[in-house]
């Protein structure tokens, strides 16, 4: 028997959370400088800590989403799952009673106005490691940017899916929110070209661009100071189906 294995364990684990801390607190900077932030996979890998089976199982849920009809374009490239989450001063998220999903004319001029119900996110899914991963990050990098506050958050899976003449991730165009912070990952990319997230400010005067390649990937913006928006996705293979999977949980004060 090892008896110098446990403390060594422990160490590894102080070590690594004070690393990861570090880390997180070099995020919430990197947001209040710029008012956005990328994150690589293996960044947002080491901060989830989730296993292979339980990301798959995530990713798969992406297969059950059911299409947006709510496409004033009349595109049917869109699906869609929706919840929402409330969470209090230093407390966990709790799932709120299922509820549609509001954004005014001015935030989305192609969809907004209306009350849009989306399939609310199977139990499953709500449940997956992953998932509660995610979330806690989030709870955790903006109450760590506004402590104070009690959160009104909703959680949005959603599958575009490349067409020749491109669809794009955002119809509305650039565009913001109308929340506080947007965090926006990317779960899966099947044989599609392009879709590059670019972040502007509110002048509309680019600010950055990068393309969420790898599952893991990230941004997070503040959506008080900055704008983003997707170019359209194409597929690789015109023969074959294409699809960007992506996560977006959105942050709002009560």
């Amino acid at each position: 028997m090892n008896i110098h294995a446990a403390p060594l364990e422990k160490e590894v684990t102080r070590r690594t959370n004070i690393s990861l801390s570090n880390f997180l607190q070099n995020v919430c900077v990197s947001i209040a400088q710029k008012n956005f932030i990328f994150l690589t996979q293996p960044a947002t890998q080491a901060l989830l800590n989730v296993s292979g089976s339980d990301w798959k199982a995530f990713q798969d849920s992406w297969n059950n989403l059911e299409q947006d009809m709510y496409m004033k374009d009349g595109g049917t490239y869109r699906y869609r799952r929706h919840a929402t989450y409330s969470v209090e001063p230093y407390g966990a998220p709790r799932l709120e009673p299922k509820q549609p999903h509001f954004q005014t004319l001015d935030y989305n001029p192609l969809n907004g106005g209306v009350a849009r119900h989306f399939a609310h996110i199977e139990e499953g899914t709500l449940s997956n490691p992953a998932f509660l991963s995610t979330l806690g990050l989030c709870a955790t990098l903006f109450a760590s940017m506004a402590p104070f506050y009690a959160w009104h958050i909703e959680v949005h899976q959603f599958r575009i899916e490349a067409q020749p003449q491109g669809a794009s991730p955002t119809p509305e165009g650039i565009h913001r929110d109308g929340v506080d912070f947007v965090f926006m990952m990317l779960i899966n990319r099947v044989n599609v070209l392009q879709g590059s997230t670019r972040i502007f400010d509110l002048r509309r005067e680019p600010l950055g661009e990068f393309t969420l390649t790898h599952p893991m990937e990230a941004a997070i913006v503040n959506d008080h100071h900055v704008m983003h928006g997707v170019t359209p996705i194409l597929p690789e293979t015109e023969d074959k189906p294409g699809y960007r999977d992506v996560l977006v949980i959105t942050f709002r004060k009560k």
